[in-house]
């Protein structure tokens, strides 16, 4: 893999100078950018994934829920539909896509919807549900739309600043639109980040002086869930484990498990990976299928014995407060 990633250097120079020219356009006003009534909060990063961006979506309605009346936009990544739709009781994984249809099941209160067309979206939403809050689940590079507030998100152990395009790197859009960002937070932190390795972050960072840099990190459940059942992690100790991901970087998931002294093997695929038959019928010859959320949704019903550890993002300092005071403001 790192040798094809070698090889593909001169094609990520020239998606790097198509991303610059894309984005001058915009910059330029050549491209049009449309900012709506509606408050709308952005959700995204510039790398094509692994940075948490659902957990930091599912914080958000979490602690912004009983105050405003929200919706979770995204465009549903993967899924079998197309154009504008609304998540209700009888729509499906496939329909939705993964992403939103763990927000929906886990917050079937909200109004989650996915769309292609971000603009077009807002726009029905505005007619019709009136939400006072818009989040926009991985739409920083969707440059239609212009966000009232950015947050960028950026994995401790592959800082943006230290990324390529692809196909060599990860990146899907410039460093520089960082710039963009109203706060950066650096996710995937070790717990115990002191203020000196913070700072250091900061500086490499280069940011505004209207921005704000803050940490996070991911916090794992003491127990895993699966359809009606509960076990600890004690009990997973005992079992014989099959850990499942398909999710973009499965590296914290792995290692918060060993440090539990979890034993297990590790059946990894891409991220958003549609699972064959073929791969279903091997899970169900497994003892106990430990997952993601997210790819939970689409193994449940098919997979016996099947469970899922939740993550949530926990910020360091006093980032929750920061990020909160600063969208309740808006």
């Amino acid at each position: 893999m790192q040798l094809l990633r070698k090889i593909g250097f001169p094609i990520s120079l020239i998606y790097a100078v198509v991303v610059y020219i894309r984005n001058i356009l915009y910059d330029k006003g050549i491209f049009s950018s449309e900012t709506f009534k509606t408050k709308t909060v952005c959700v995204g990063n510039l790398s094509t994934g692994g940075t948490g961006k659902t957990p930091m979506i599912e914080f958000l309605v979490a602690a912004l829920k009983d105050d405003f009346k929200l919706a979770v936009l995204s465009r549903g990544y993967g899924r079998k539909s197309k154009g504008f739709l609304k998540a209700g009781i009888s729509t499906l994984v496939s329909e939705l896509g993964d992403e939103p249809f763990q927000i929906h099941t886990k917050f079937p209160e909200i109004t989650v919807v996915v769309d292609e067309d971000r603009r077009n979206a807002i726009s029905i939403l505005e007619q019709g549900t009136r939400p006072d809050i818009v989040l926009l689940d991985d739409a920083y590079q969707h440059r239609k739309v212009t966000p009232r507030y950015a947050i960028l998100l950026t994995a401790f152990n592959k800082l943006y600043c230290d990324d390529w395009y692809l196909p060599t790197g990860d990146l899907r859009d410039g460093r520089r639109q960082a710039k963009r960002a109203d706060v950066i937070v650096v996710t995937k932190c070790p717990e115990n980040l002191d203020a000196l390795a913070q700072e250091k972050i900061v500086r490499r960072l280069k940011i505004n002086t209207n921005q704000q840099v803050l940490f996070s990190t991911l916090e794992y459940d003491t127990h895993v869930k699966g359809p009606g059942n509960t076990l600890s992690l004690g009990d997973l100790k005992t079992q014989n484990v099959t850990l499942v991901t398909g999710i973009a970087d499965p590296t914290p998931l792995t290692s918060f498990l060993s440090q539990q002294k979890i034993n297990f093997e590790h059946l990894s695929f891409r991220d958003h990976h549609f699972f064959t038959e073929n791969e279903i019928a091997l899970f169900n010859t497994k003892d106990l299928v430990l997952t993601t959320e997210k790819d939970f949704v689409r193994l449940k019903g098919k997979v016996s014995n099947l469970y899922y550890l939740g993550v949530k993002h926990r910020f360091l300092n006093d980032g929750k407060e920061v990020l909160l005071g600063a969208i309740k403001a808006l």
